[in-house]
């Protein structure tokens, strides 16, 4: 299977204009964003959204006719990692998680009505949302097959009660996209923020603090919503969601690639001005290993963004290349942060360089959308099932 790589010369000008926009507007606003905190603070959300407006790089996945570029995944893999490169960059931009996974999802599968009133205003940055998947033990999280809330129905609509953790954006979240068991299967339920039966009870205190809104405990007590609260088909959710899970764990590579570049070329000036032992820091052979090993994962982690979103935009699942791609990325992201981070010694681990604040904020990407371990379970079992068929083993088609 062939793909290329080569960008459209529009593409190249939109990525270089996010470059400008995040080294100019935005990184001056880091100081802003308190590691002690739960989220971007929503009055700072408006001011950089706001300038990304001016800058025309706002919104740059979501459909053009609700005010976005509307561009494909292999585009979107050169401009996400251009924003990623400020943690403040991807929500500046409208292209943050989950707000980005759920503007796909939308897209793709709601209704006319529900286009009208949940994705024009996401698109927009009039709202934020969430999507309330995960559950504490022993409810869904690694394995959904666990999930534990649910939605019985009755005359005219439905009842969902449960409990959701680890809700990204739950708190301020205008509506949230929400997974219930349901009879035959699993359903995706869109539920308004003020619905009384659904109530944020608190936000968990984690490493990371770069997310909109923080990671939330939900609970869902006798929540009642209406048939058209339905999200695509009953008890198709698990397909569904499919739809999102897969290209968002590829945007996630994309903006946390940028993050971890932002780490290493901080890492390279670094190093290249540091006197060391009579030389520079940056000629001295076991710091030009480290340089060397961040260059290496940096372009292993963009060709396999790259090609699991030229697959996306051929139209097929690409179950395996995101995958892949996550695994590995999640994992050669959080490298290339901890070799900067060494390179950088006692100055690394300060305020003074945004190594730390992106070396908090990158390392609960291995087990977020999927742990390595369970992506690793899953490509080896596709390996041995195409094994078993007369495939080769790591053919991804």
């Amino acid at each position: 299977m062939s793909y290329e790589f080569d960008q459209d010369p529009s593409v190249k000008e939109f990525a270089l204009r996010v470059r400008n926009f995040i080294n100019s507007e935005v990184i001056p606003h880091e100081p802003e964003l308190n590691p002690n905190s739960h989220g971007i603070n929503p009055k700072l959300r408006v001011v950089l959204q706001d300038k990304a407006r001016a800058a025309n790089v706002f919104a740059p996945t979501a459909p053009k006719e609700f005010g976005g570029h509307g561009f494909n995944h292999v585009a979107q893999a050169v401009i996400l990692e251009e924003s990623g490169r400020s943690l403040l960059g991807p929500t500046a931009m409208n292209c943050a998680a989950p707000d980005e996974g759920n503007i796909l999802l939308l897209h793709k599968i709601a209704t006319p009505e529900q286009r009208a009133k949940y994705l024009a205003p996401l698109s927009k940055g009039e709202i934020r949302s969430s999507f309330s998947m995960t559950e504490p033990s022993p409810g869904a999280g690694a394995d959904p097959n666990l999930l534990s809330t649910t939605a019985e129905k009755i005359a005219n609509g439905w009842v969902i009660n449960g409990n959701k953790w680890l809700i990204t954006g739950a708190d301020g979240a205008g509506f949230s996209i929400v997974m219930a068991k349901t009879s035959g299967g699993a359903t995706m339920f869109l539920v308004d923020a003020d619905n009384p039966g659904m109530t944020v009870v608190r936000s968990l205190d984690t490493l990371d603090s770069a997310f909109t809104g923080g990671h939330g405990v939900v609970d869902f007590n006798n929540c009642e919503v209406s048939d058209d609260a339905v999200l695509g088909q009953v008890d198709e959710g698990f397909v569904n969601a499919q739809v999102r899970l897969g290209p968002a764990r590829l945007t996630h590579c994309m903006r946390w690639l940028g993050a971890a570049r932002r780490a290493h070329e901080t890492a390279v000036a670094y190093a290249a001005a540091r006197p060391m032992f009579g030389t520079e820091l940056a000629s001295l052979g076991m710091a030009q290993q480290m340089i060397a090993d961040n260059e290496i994962d940096i372009a292993a982690c963009r060709a396999l963004i790259h090609r699991a979103a030229w697959v996306l935009d051929q139209g097929l699942p690409a179950r395996a290349e995101t995958s892949i791609a996550k695994t590995f990325v999640a994992e050669a992201t959080f490298r290339i942060v901890d070799r900067s981070m060494q390179l950088c010694g006692a100055k690394g681990t300060s305020s003074e360089l945004p190594i730390a604040q992106i070396f908090r904020d990158i390392r609960p990407f291995r087990i977020y959308d999927g742990p390595s371990e369970v992506h690793r379970w899953s490509i080896s079992r596709r390996s041995v099932r195409h094994s078993q068929a007369g495939k080769l083993p790591g053919d991804w088609a």
